[in-house]
């Protein structure tokens, strides 16, 4: 009998021990997020800061976390590489003034991600098994890879780099830019929400300026910063990063609600001196918008950065009063001649001045402590659901600044 006794305990302690570790998966983390303004938000990010999770968590197993509100499950991408790290977590909609409690549950154990259809994507692509002549590459196949120091030998129209840069994109607008000297930032306008950077120039180095399935290249950037192109103004005029002593390029996330690529330029050439400037781009799913996170190794006099100058695009500056205000265009300045609206948002409290030169409507920022962050924008008409008048689009702007300027409230409960 006291054997028994012995037995039925130590069979209840197990069961406890296990019912306690359960909840306490179960209850890892529990968040409140509000929304102050009067206005619904959807696909809006969030992040548990990889901090927040060391302090916890010994050893973090990348595929554990789920989250909730309420019965309802909600896409988290766990994001260990790159500038921004934690748990990120998208809230698909929150009411205006709206408070809601969001769960995250964690099991050690578990094996396979939790699958997410796959609403972001980043990606490098190159040639490999050919060979450089008079800086063209001659054969070879395009290969993705997750990073590139760029051949001293390479240039613009090499024939050598897919697109001719890295590209990111969302369900709702892709970009890329010039890994060379001209480092301008272009539009991919798409028709389609899924993926599409794995099929442009595919089929021919740029087939991509005509209409295809699944949309095409809406920007002529040529001499101008295109959208959101990295510069400084130099002698009444932008100058994009286009001396530098060697250029290097990563995929640091290629998620499902999350991807960012980190690019170097190492030795920047300024008047003031030589600098490594530090680029980090970002998007996320459900928004057009791209962050830019810029950090110079040296202090430099300032980031300029801009928008093509079109004689078919009316210019638009706005929100001056809020935290964020914005530098943008409408019109029917797109290579199909649709309707585009371009844009750029930036902190007041950097902005030096707003103007212009030969090529493109310019926004002069002051660094805060070696960095500046700001974001950019495109909206195609010819989007699925897009935006098709200047109304909509200044309706747009406005809507932005607002949630740029009084991000969510995140509350760690417990």
């Amino acid at each position: 009998m006291k054997k028994l006794s012995i037995l039925c305990y130590l069979c209840f302690l197990l069961a406890a021990c296990s019912q306690s570790t359960e909840l306490a998966f179960e209850g890892f983390m529990e968040l409140t997020v509000i929304n102050t303004l009067n206005q619904v938000r959807t696909d809006q990010l969030i992040w548990v800061k990889q901090t927040v999770l060391e302090d916890r968590l010994e050893l973090i197993n990348p595929n554990g976390f789920t989250v909730y509100v309420g019965n309802v499950e909600l896409v988290s991408q766990y994001v260990n590489t790159g500038h921004e790290r934690g748990l990120a977590i998208l809230i698909p909609q929150i009411r205006f003034k709206e408070e809601i409690r969001v769960q995250i549950t964690y099991d050690p154990d578990r094996e396979e991600a939790r699958f997410y259809p796959k609403r972001t994507q980043a990606e490098l692509s190159h040639k490999m098994g050919g060979y450089f002549e008079n800086r063209k590459y001659i054969g070879g196949e395009f290969e993705n890879v997750e990073e590139l120091h760029v051949p001293a030998e390479h240039t613009d129209h090499s024939w050598y780099i897919r697109y001719e840069g890295p590209g990111w994109e969302s369900d709702q607008v892709g970009y890329r830019f010039y890994l060379d000297w001209r480092n301008g930032v272009d539009v991919f306008g798409k028709t389609v929400k899924e993926p599409i950077l794995q099929l442009v120039g595919q089929d021919g180095f740029d087939s991509y300026h005509e209409l295809q399935d699944w949309g095409m290249d809406v920007l002529k950037v040529a001499k101008s910063l295109g959208v959101g192109s990295i510069a400084t103004f130099e002698n009444n005029a932008a100058r994009r990063v286009d001396e530098t002593d060697s250029l290097y390029a990563a995929i640091t996330n290629n998620g499902v609600i999350y991807s960012s690529i980190l690019t170097k330029y190492h030795g920047w050439n300024l008047e003031s001196g030589k600098t490594t400037l530090t680029s980090n781009l970002s998007i996320h799913a459900g928004t057009r918008l791209s962050q830019q996170h810029l950090q110079s190794s040296k202090p430099i006099p300032n980031i300029a950065t801009g928008l093509i100058k079109d004689n078919k695009a009316e210019l638009l500056i706005g929100a001056e009063d809020k935290e964020y205000g914005y530098l943008a265009t409408y019109g029917k300045q797109s290579l199909n001649e649709d309707n585009l609206g371009i844009v750029i948002f930036f902190r007041n409290d950097q902005k030096v001045s707003i103007t212009e030169d030969e090529f493109s409507h310019v926004v002069v920022l002051q660094p805060t402590d070696q960095e500046v962050k700001y974001y950019f924008a495109a909206a195609w008409e010819l989007e699925p659901d897009g935006i098709k008048t200047k109304e909509e689009f200044v309706a747009y702007l406005e809507r932005v600044t607002d949630e740029l300027s009084n991000p969510l409230v995140v509350e760690i409960k417990k």
